[in-house]
């Protein structure tokens, strides 16, 4: 039973890789799936292969003497107790103790973060751009990237809770007066006194999710059913509506410049981490 126990205590707490002279820990990967993965969806592989990456980017670190000054250091961890606890460093320390971590190791941390960035900046952001050729193939040959999204022309009429009791008040009225009509006359939404009119809108940009859902499954022509949202009453009625266009290189410039030194990043970073695993022993357990 004894020997049971210590084997058991061994794969829990054994080695789950080891790069170079550095180890990581199984607890070390399955506590940071539960601190860091689980929020992003990363599982116990990825993680592991993101701290193997890790390492092999602080030895590279090492030996290119590329060092981070303490103060540095120092003030990075300020910023983030100004910004994320109110300035209050016991607030970290409590959250962190919640989490298991010391100060020492959240301030290791950060540290190393910094370097990895540093190491990054170096070799890999700082030589990518985005050539004005490598910008045309890729909106040529990826046109359906860049689309303009559809647009919608709605009236809308807004009641106030307390006059929910007139919905079937302007249901009558729609019966024999123009929606624009009425939602002048009842409607107390800002564009009431234009008949609740919104022109070549992005519903996405002028309202909440459950009137774009209706707005969505609304033909052009057709008014929606009352919607209740937060005690207000809302009617739609869908006067006009064009699908996604193809953005005008000048449109998706910034979007086509973004994809482009996205992947050229990655493609230098995968080439880096190559080279630095071909240099190293990487054993996963």
């Amino acid at each position: 039973m004894l020997a049971a126990c210590c084997s058991f205590g061994a794969e829990v707490d054994g080695l789950a890789a080891t790069v170079g002279s550095a180890s990581i820990l199984k607890s070390e990967v399955e506590t940071e799936v539960t601190r860091f993965g689980a929020k992003a969806g990363l599982g116990y592989n990825e993680v592991l292969n993101r701290m193997i990456d890790r390492k092999l980017i602080l030895k590279a670190a090492k030996t290119s003497k590329l060092t981070m000054q303490d103060w540095i250091v120092d003030n990075r961890v300020r910023e983030i107790i100004d910004s994320s606890f109110d300035g209050d460093r016991n607030k970290l320390v409590a959250s962190l103790a919640h989490d298991k971590l010391s100060f020492a190791d959240f301030r290791q941390r950060i540290k190393d973060d910094m370097i990895v960035a540093a190491m990054r900046w170096n070799v890999i952001e700082k030589n990518v751009s985005a050539s004005p050729s490598a910008m045309r193939s890729e909106y040529d040959e990826n046109a359906g990237n860049y689309l303009a999204p559809g647009k919608v022309t709605v009236s809308v009429i807004v009641l106030k809770p307390d006059d929910a009791a007139k919905r079937g008040e302007v249901d009558e009225a729609l019966k024999t007066e123009k929606f624009g009509e009425v939602a002048k006359r009842f409607s107390a939404g800002a564009n009431a006194e234009s008949g609740g009119l919104y022109k070549d809108v992005h519903a996405e940009d002028e309202f909440n999710p459950r009137m774009c859902e209706a707005i969505a499954n609304t033909k052009v022509g057709e008014t929606s059913g009352w919607m209740d949202i937060d005690g207000w009453s809302f009617l739609v009625r869908k006067d006009g509506e064009t699908g996604p266009r193809a953005k005008t290189f000048a449109e998706a410039y910034a979007d086509v410049e973004a994809a482009v030194r996205s992947k050229q990043t990655k493609e230098l970073y995968d080439r880096w981490l190559d080279r630095l695993k071909s240099e190293t022993f990487i054993k996963i357990y």
